[in-house]
């Protein structure tokens, strides 16, 4: 018992330090999907989504190379099981980009303001994660189960064993899966590399490129940590599982679900079977980083105001239960899918991303045409 408690207490540790890494970088470089989405929409301007598409081709390269090297096995996170649930990725995907986009920024966004201390954010923090508890154990979630997850392909019965995009390759082309990962893995990570840097202007600003190569990193570090040093055997049952995990298999970051089992942890504070997880340590590490951050370089602030008016307040709070449910049905948010599921290169991790891209566009050209 005492091993495996070691175990869990160091994937939590380490998920809360990472948190923190990625909160304080994240809020020094302004690092923003939907921010990035809106800038390119609105002003055709690519900043902040080379930095999005960096962060992207780091942790799918790192991550690969660490799934080549037998150090993580990414085929067991829940990004590659065989059953692709196409609708609940695509039409989750969509509703978080329209959530976010209303809610002014996603569950990563929120969680840095509130580090800077906004407290309007946490008030949307508390809505996404009541919407995200209620499609994981709730009213939702029988709504989900019922109607959308049972649209799906079950990708085994056409000789897959998983929803990678390798291993789709491998079997259309008859190479080796690890030939089909590396392939893959480069051909991708190098086209946005170049893309990345074909810009003169992204190339002579290093304080972006940096610290979006760290945060790529860092999703790498977290596949190792509950990976590798968190893959182990549990002396209760002599078998050997992934510790202080919420989906009890390997994870790197994502936002939407720990934020509901934050709340459930803080609401049943005495149940003993309920402990802090790997996803949670996480998500409060990148409001700690961002408050850290904020501290140091004088930038935090309370900021109390309420909603600017009736309709934000209206916007705002319904963008965050969009969030809380595409979230959750599409197994992760701009992070978990945008970031940590395609560094899998998990087809339904395009997906989901996809549909993230096309409800926050639509729903830009909708304010812009609206007003």
């Amino acid at each position: 018992m005492t091993e495996a408690t070691n175990l869990a207490s160091v994937v939590v540790w380490g998920g809360l330090a990472l948190g923190i890494f990625f909160g304080a970088i994240a809020n020094k470089i302004n690092f923003c999907t939907m921010g990035a989405i809106s800038d390119v929409v609105n002003m055709e301007h690519w900043g902040r989504m080379r930095m999005w598409l960096l962060v992207i081709a780091v942790a799918l390269i790192g991550s690969s190379l660490l799934h080549y090297f037998g150090q993580v096995d990414l085929n067991k996170s829940i990004y590659q099981r065989p059953i692709l649930p196409w609708l609940s990725l695509l039409l989750g995907g969509t509703l978080f980009g329209v959530g976010m986009t209303l809610a002014g920024g996603c569950v990563n966004k929120n969680l840095i303001r509130v580090g800077g201390g906004n407290l309007r954010s946490l008030v949307v923090l508390i809505f996404v994660a009541i919407s995200a508890y209620m499609t994981i154990k709730g009213l939702f979630g029988q709504w989900r189960a019922a109607y959308l997850d049972p649209v799906n392909i079950d990708l085994s019965t056409l000789g897959l064993q998983n929803q990678s995009l390798p291993a789709l390759v491998s079997k259309l082309t008859g190479i080796s899966d690890g030939a089909a990962l590396l392939t893959c893995a480069f051909v991708i990570g190098l086209a946005l590399l170049v893309f990345v840097f074909m810009n003169a202007r992204f190339r002579s600003k290093l304080a972006p490129i940096w610290g979006s190569v760290v945060l790529g990193l860092l999703v790498v570090a977290a596949w190792y940590l509950s990976g590798h040093i968190g893959y182990g055997e549990n002396p209760d049952t002599l078998e050997t599982v992934y510790f202080a995990t919420n989906t009890r298999t390997i994870e790197s970051l994502s936002f939407v679900a720990p934020t509901a089992y934050s709340l459930e942890l803080l609401m049943l504070w005495t149940d003993q079977s309920l402990k802090v997880t790997f996803g949670v340590a996480t998500a409060i590490g990148v409001g700690l980083g961002s408050w850290a951050y904020a501290l140091t370089t004088r930038k935090f602030i309370w900021k109390g105001e309420g909603f600017a008016s009736f309709d934000d307040l209206r916007a705002q709070l319904f963008g965050a239960v969009l969030m809380g449910f595409g979230g959750v049905t599409a197994m992760g948010c701009t992070i978990g899918q945008g970031l940590s599921g395609i560094s899998t290169l998990s087809m339904g991790s395009f997906i989901a991303l996809f549909g993230i891209i096309c409800g926050a566009v639509a729903t830009m050209k909708y304010q812009v045409w609206r007003a």
